[in-house]
């Protein structure tokens, strides 16, 4: 009981330090605005993997097409994955407005290698037949404002990264599982700002990632990782910062952050998240691993010590005062996030789903580690 009250303990104090960190990260962290009078000179491809998204593709084309961004220097690349439903055709009526549709399994048997991830050889057809000198890939469920790849470009030209990163934000139903993702989300993605700033590791999304499409082909694309039927994003990300003087920068700007649907229900919420936490273990990233290692811990302990609180009332103040120490520590790295979203109302329900995020981030954690999901119709190992 001694040894798992000072484990505990101990994992708090480095808890809180962590989230001290990463605010100190999301400050440091600068907006980014685009020069007065910037004029792109920055051809952009757009690739869009997509499978069974009629519902959602034609939102996606539609604020893509309205960026204001040269038209001469835009391309939008849809790569239908094996649709069921009616995408493909819906794609295909864009096609006067330079809208390209690939159709994936016309790509996939020139590839040598059997893939275990279609989402990658979905992005990877799309470049294939890109001519841009920049790609920027986004979901087919995403909608953007209309200043977000001129962000992308202004940033590009100014500093000349690999690989941009750039934020996501959940568009939600008010029930308590959209509201729990919203707010688990907005932390992700302050996190990712931070980490950046603070050099504790690199973290990115596939829904808006931008990078040159020559380095892509530098590091050999998606070679090597195409067994692993996640990280798309992350993975690739890994192998360009392993390059010489490889530069990858995080974007902050409310005016490039693409807006995606909350998962409906809570099998598809966790089925998403086991896929994220797939990747755990798959790359070299010391100090991104210490970090996950350190959340997981404490949030196990946690659970550990707020169960054994039911069966040996000794352990109820500690349970408790653990508790509220997350809930302040945590309360106080989201508040500038949640206002950068302009989604500080929500944080109001953030006390109320603590027991909810403790699970979940035990339980995603290991599932993602040893199990099985189910992602876009298709079970993956």
């Amino acid at each position: 009981m001694d040894i798992l009250l000072l484990v505990a303990s101990l994992l708090t104090v480095m808890y809180v330090a962590l989230m001290l960190l990463y605010r100190r990260g999301w400050s440091r962290q600068p907006e980014f605005v685009v020069p007065v009078g910037f004029e792109p000179a920055t051809k952009i491809s757009v690739i869009i993997p997509a499978r069974n998204e009629a519902a959602n593709i034609a939102a996606c084309i539609e604020s893509i097409l309205a960026q204001k961004y040269p038209e001469d220097l835009l391309e939008i690349i849809v790569v239908d994955d094996h649709s069921e439903d009616e995408t493909a055709a819906i794609v295909a009526d864009y096609a006067s407005k330079n809208v390209r549709c690939v159709r994936l399994q016309d790509y996939l048997p020139v590839v040598s290698e059997v893939t275990n991830s279609f989402k990658k050889a979905a992005i990877a057809a799309g470049i294939s037949y890109s001519t841009g000198e920049l790609i920027v890939t986004t979901d087919a469920d995403c909608t953007a404002p209309n200043t977000w790849l001129r962000h992308i470009a202004a940033l590009y030209e100014r500093d000349h990264p690999i690989m941009i990163v750039a934020p996501v934000i959940y568009r939600i139903k008010k029930n308590v599982l959209q509201l729990f993702q919203l707010i688990d989300f907005m932390s992700m993605q302050g996190i990712t700002a931070a980490s950046h700033a603070l050099k504790l590791g690199n973290m990115s999304n596939g829904a808006n990632l931008a990078f040159r499409r020559a380095t892509f082909h530098e590091v050999g694309g998606y070679e090597g990782i195409q067994h692993l039927a996640s990280g798309d994003d992350f993975l690739l990300m890994m192998k360009m910062n392993r390059l010489a003087n490889s530069s990858i920068a995080y974007l902050k700007s409310a005016k490039a952050a693409v807006t995606t649907p909350a998962q409906p229900d809570w099998r598809g919420f966790l089925q998403q998240r086991i896929r994220w936490a797939s990747k755990s273990g798959k790359y070299n990233d010391t100090r991104l691993t210490l970090v996950l290692l350190l959340v997981y811990l404490f949030n196990l302990s946690l659970l550990i010590v707020g169960i054994g609180s039911f069966f040996d009332p000794a352990l109820q103040f500690t349970a408790f005062a653990i508790l509220c120490i997350k809930i302040v520590a945590e309360l106080w790295f989201l508040a500038p996030v949640a206002k950068f979203f302009n989604s500080e109302r929500v944080l109001r329900y953030f006390p109320l789903l603590q027991p909810l995020h403790i699970v979940y981030i035990v339980l995603a954690g290991f599932l993602g580690f040893v199990g099985k999901y189910e992602w876009k119709g298709r079970r993956v190992k």
